[in-house]
């Protein structure tokens, strides 16, 4: 990215970004005089989308942690070692395994933070395996590598099938370690081998793990089809390392990415160049539809990203202990600027591209 390391969260430095109603102000062109770009919602408007509506509900994600044992350059969470107290706790979990098995979702998409240092952590994931259900764990590598406390996690994911979701930024270690921190790539290296070893990316053997590629800089990523080729061609030549897919993900204006644009200059730069990739084909795939994004608190979000910037449900029911699924189904999508990350170009969810 050409920015300093970070060593604290937004939050911990008194950056004034650690607030999320700064960000929507920042969003919602508030503390913008000149180069303004026209609002989502205006632009769906036009597209012939007055508002986005749920679709059937499938992914139950829950950020069960701001603490991580890295402050990336990109994070969106605001994750790092000196968010110790935004951990979810036992009976929160408790309660969303409930709604797991009560609603039927077919997918659980645990991230963080990293989410392996919950103390939870494992108890959830067994119990979720056990229901029969699909469980994604968004793990950043490195944490295997932490200490040995967290050794033995690629036979924890491998016993329970876990699918296995972790960001590399580059298969060369100026780029990946220039947005992730000195040393990173180092240490992925090693934990997807170790991954590889007990079966992950390898053919036939059923044990899945994905990588996410995000650009280091105000652009938006390539082709998605051309990066994986790339990153397996050049991950099996220089390390012997297999893998499953490549997701892109475009970078969101918000949180940490937010604050390197606003510090760059690069903030109007970067919104116009997404206003002007908006593509109205990614509407119908976008992520927020069939999914339902859970807080360490246990508050429910559109997205993950909305619930980096506390845009909570619509409706009377916000929390988990609340739950309507009627509700749920009815309520309308809360969309702002950033939503432009999402529908620019091929699109951007979870799970990468979402339009040809």
């Amino acid at each position: 990215m050409g920015v300093k390391q970070i060593s604290k969260s937004l939050k911990a430095s008194g950056n004034a970004l650690g607030d999320h109603f700064y960000q929507l102000k920042v969003l919602s062109q508030k503390e913008i005089e000149d180069g303004r770009f026209e609002h989502f919602n205006h632009k769906i408007n036009t597209a012939g989308v007055p508002v986005i509506k749920p679709s059937e509900l499938e992914i139950f994600q829950l950020n069960i942690g701001k603490l991580c044992n890295q402050t990336c350059a990109h994070c969106h969470v605001d994750a790092g070692p000196d968010r110790k107290e935004e951990n979810m706790s036992f009976e929160t979990l408790e309660r969303c395994l409930y709604l797991i098995k009560t609603y039927g979702f077919k997918t659980v998409d645990i991230t963080g933070g990293a989410p392996e240092m919950n103390p939870h952590f494992r108890w959830f994931v067994e119990n979720c395996s056990a229901l029969g259900v699909k469980v994604m764990v968004r793990c950043n590598l490195t944490i295997i590598m932490a200490n040995q406390k967290y050794a033995d996690l690629p036979q924890f994911f491998a016993t329970n099938k876990v699918h296995v979701v972790s960001s590399l930024p580059h298969f060369s270690a100026s780029r990946t370690d220039a947005q992730r921190g000195d040393g990173v790539f180092e240490d992925s290296i090693a934990a997807l081998k170790m991954l590889n070893e007990v079966g992950y990316g390898k053919e036939d053997a059923g044990l899945v793990i994905d990588l996410v590629y995000n650009p280091s800089g105000a652009f938006l990523p390539g082709d998605q089809t051309t990066l994986e080729a790339e990153f397996k061609r050049q991950l099996k030549r220089k390390f012997d390392i297999v893998f499953n897919n490549l997701y892109a993900i475009t970078n969101l204006p918000i949180s940490r990415f937010l604050d390197y644009l606003l510090e760059t200059g690069k903030y109007l730069d970067y919104m116009h160049q997404l206003v002007d990739a908006f593509n109205p084909a990614t509407l119908n795939g976008l992520m927020c539809r069939n999914t339902i994004s859970i807080s360490w608190e246990g508050y429910m979000y559109d997205c993950d990203f909305n619930q980096m910037l506390d845009l909570k449900f619509t409706g009377k029911a916000k929390h988990i202990n609340d739950f309507d699924m009627d509700e749920v189904l009815n309520r309308n999508i809360i969309v702002n600027n950033h939503c432009y990350g999402c529908t620019a170009g091929s699109g951007s969810s979870c799970g990468g591209e979402i339009a040809s």
